[in-house]
């Protein structure tokens, strides 16, 4: 890519995956970035974030929010944070409708302030997710398939995702969604399952552990690159016109594939060995299977997946079998397939 006249990108939860490397792409297209973190953030991965501002901010503070756009002033803004966890979502269900649903109301209206202050809005982004689609009879689906959330975590999402399609119609504000299916790499947090199978393998395989406890195993998504997903935010924000994609491979994927490919990865063929299922971790209401459709995002915005789902698992195997051999946790050494 080439570099950018000098522009300014606001990004919230920018300590986040998805922050991070958005961040990261943003600072090397010339952009000036200044990154929100919460204001109780302990360990905050400074090593991935040189040439980041980083602000504190709560999520929910809808006054600090509008301050920040006036002295930031930015050309964009990307709210990526928010509460991520589909499971943990069952037992904080009031803050998740705080920080996904309510929070995006509070942005929005602040940028309709900001635009009758100025004469114009930045240009605003919103991370929907596949969860919306729950229960779908259409596989793969499109940017028209009706959402059927089956979580607190998924009918937040649809709740943000239609307000700001609302606040674009109604205001005229460049709003754009887009929904982002599974989105992994060595960045993932250890409560996503992805990663809690690549950092137990990386134990089972240098002696620390003899086994790995799951849940469902039949559930399957589509899982890509958060780096490409990122490529995809921003290329949204670069449109004429805003619009809603979706972000995704085009292929769902079976847990029991994901391990796999994990233990592949360090030389153990038979998985079985190592995994026992545990009925409580099953989620109250589960989703079986959802893969996109990404045609219009690779027509449009001339996006396509450049890490494949085997090369995304094994990358993240090898990079947590090397933070336990050399202690390092954090690096940007790991962002990227060697």
């Amino acid at each position: 890519m080439t570099a950018q006249t000098s522009r300014t990108a606001l990004v919230t939860g920018v300590a986040g995956q998805d922050g991070i490397y958005l961040a990261r792409l943003l600072v090397d297209l010339g952009y000036r970035v200044v990154g929100t973190i919460r204001p109780d953030a302990s360990g905050v991965r400074r090593a991935y974030l040189d040439g980041v501002e980083t602000v504190e901010l709560e999520q929910r503070d809808r006054a600090g929010f509008g301050a920040l756009l006036e002295s930031v002033r930015p050309d964009e803004v990307y709210n990526l944070a928010g509460f991520t966890s589909v499971g943990a979502s069952w037992r904080h269900a009031e803050t998740v409708a705080e920080t996904n649903g309510l929070a995006v109301v509070r942005m929005l209206e602040e940028l309709v302030a900001y635009a009758e202050r100025h004469g114009e809005a930045p240009r605003f982004f919103q991370p929907s997710s596949s969860e919306m689609f729950g229960v779908s009879d259409q596989q793969p689906q499109t940017e028209g398939t009706p959402h059927h959330p089956r979580s607190p975590y998924a009918a937040t999402k649809s709740f943000a995702h239609h307000l700001t399609v609302n606040y674009r119609e109604s205001y005229g504000l460049f709003t754009a969604t887009g929904t982002l299916y599974n989105h992994e790499s060595p960045l993932r947090g250890s409560q996503f399952v992805t990663r809690k199978i690549t950092r137990s393998v990386a134990e089972i395989a240098l002696g620390r552990r003899d086994e790995l406890t799951l849940g469902n195993l039949d559930v399957r998504r589509d899982w890509g690159f958060a780096a490409d997903y990122a490529r995809a935010m921003h290329l949204m924000l670069q449109l004429d016109d805003p619009q809603d994609f979706i972000i995704a491979t085009g292929a769902s994927r079976q847990l029991a594939e994901v391990l796999e490919v994990a233990f592949a990865a360090v030389g153990i063929d038979d998985a079985s060995r190592y995994v026992r299922q545990d009925p409580s971790l099953m989620r109250p209401a589960d989703v079986v299977d959802l893969y996109g459709d990404p045609t219009k995002a690779r027509e449009q915005l001339g996006w396509a997946p450049t890490l494949g789902f085997e090369q995304i698992i094994e990358h993240m195997v090898h990079t947590d079998v090397e933070r336990l051999r050399s202690g390092v946790e954090e690096t940007p050494a790991y962002l990227f397939p060697a």
